[in-house]
This record gives structure tokens, C-alpha cells and sequence, in this order.
């Protein structure tokens, strides 16, 4: 019953909701799945907008995310407006102030995974190495609590296993990485 008066609103107001949100992301993230027909889009932007827009209970960002979504540097981080989802899960931490992410079509990040492109110094944890890009393929799946280190890519349909910590490279793909460090536990 809610959700039905939510969407009946939203189709109500979304020429005014369309120029609302213009106002704080750009065009090219306010479009696709989570918007057409759908009211999650606009759920995902307006919650944004109000809590790291209005009230700055944290850094705001090019694109809706949710508020304990951190992402070090919006600009470099490229992905799909269709996967605007992944984040909206709670923990999620993009560092990429030195260094660029590309998440592939497709993919599912889940909740308190960390991708990083730059480790600290050894010997001066106050400075940063050079960043290396992070690139997960297409239909990828990066389970619950793992992490993903700098200079890491992962072929398409790639599993990565709750809990692993990935500190090497997979083209290949079509693959189930688990453990610490990452291997491959299954070809699929």
C-alpha cells in the first residue's frame, strides 16, 4: 500500500523531482533502472540529497549514495548508472582519491566491501603510495566483508567470496575466488 502511493507520487511529481535532482548530481547518474518505472532511484537520491546534502552527516557526492557509503573521490570511480545500487549498501568503501575504479555492468558489490587503489607508505603512515586502478568486469559478484587491493582485475562474472581479500589479479574470469590470500576455488 505505501510503496504504491510512493510510486503514484513519484509519477506525479517527476518533472519536479528530475530538476530537483539536477540541482546536486549530474544527468548521467539519474537515469536507467532505479529511475524508469522504478521508485527506488529517487528513494536512493532523495535519502542522499537530505542526509549528505543538507544535513553534511557526510561528504557528498556526484551521484546518490547511502550515508555510510564512503567514497574518497567520486570522480574516479566509473560505472554503470544501472548498478547505482551498489551503493546503497551500508559500509561500502571506495578509496580512490589516487587511483580510478571501474566497477563493470552488472556487478553486485555487497555490504563492507573495500576496494582501495593506494596502500600507506611503509615508514610514513601519513603519505600514500602511487594509486594503481582497481577493474572488476561485467557480472560480477564481491561478497560480503571483502576486500579488493590496488592494482587488482577481475574478469567478467567473477565471484569473489565473503570475507577474501584479493591482492592479485584474475582476468580470466568465470571464476570463485575465496580465502586470504584470494585463489581460485572453482572454475564456473
Amino acid at each position: 500500500m505505501i510503496k504504491q502511493l510512493i510510486k503514484k507520487f513519484i509519477k506525479i511529481t517527476k518533472p519536479i523531482l528530475d530538476l530537483l535532482l539536477l540541482l546536486f548530481y549530474d544527468r548521467k547518474y539519474i537515469v536507467g533502472r532505479h529511475f524508469e518505472d522504478n521508485v527506488s532511484g529517487y528513494i536512493y537520491s532523495l535519502r542522499s540529497i537530505w542526509l549528505k546534502n543538507i544535513l553534511r552527516l557526510a561528504r557528498p557526492s556526484q551521484f546518490p549514495t547511502a550515508l555510510t557509503c564512503y567514497i574518497s573521490n567520486s570522480k574516479n570511480i566509473h560505472f554503470h548508472p544501472d548498478d547505482l545500487n551498489n551503493f546503497q549498501s551500508p559500509g561500502t568503501y571506495f578509496q580512490n582519491f589516487n587511483g580510478q575504479i571501474y566497477l563493470g555492468k552488472g556487478t553486485y558489490i555487497a555490504p563492507n566491501v573495500g576496494i582501495i587503489t593506494a596502500n600507506h607508505t611503509v615508514g610514513n603512515l601519513d603519505s600514500h603510495e602511487e594509486g594503481s586502478d582497481v577493474i572488476i568486469g561485467e557480472k560480477c559478484w564481491v561478497g560480503m566483508n571483502s576486500v579488493i587491493l590496488p592494482g587488482v582485475e577481475l574478469g567478467d562474472n567473477t565471484i569473489v567470496a565473503a570475507g577474501a581479500v584479493v591482492t592479485k589479479s584474475f582476468p580470466q574470469g568465470n571464476i570463485i575466488l575465496a580465502g586470504v590470500p584470494a585463489k581460485v576455488i572453482k572454475e564456473i
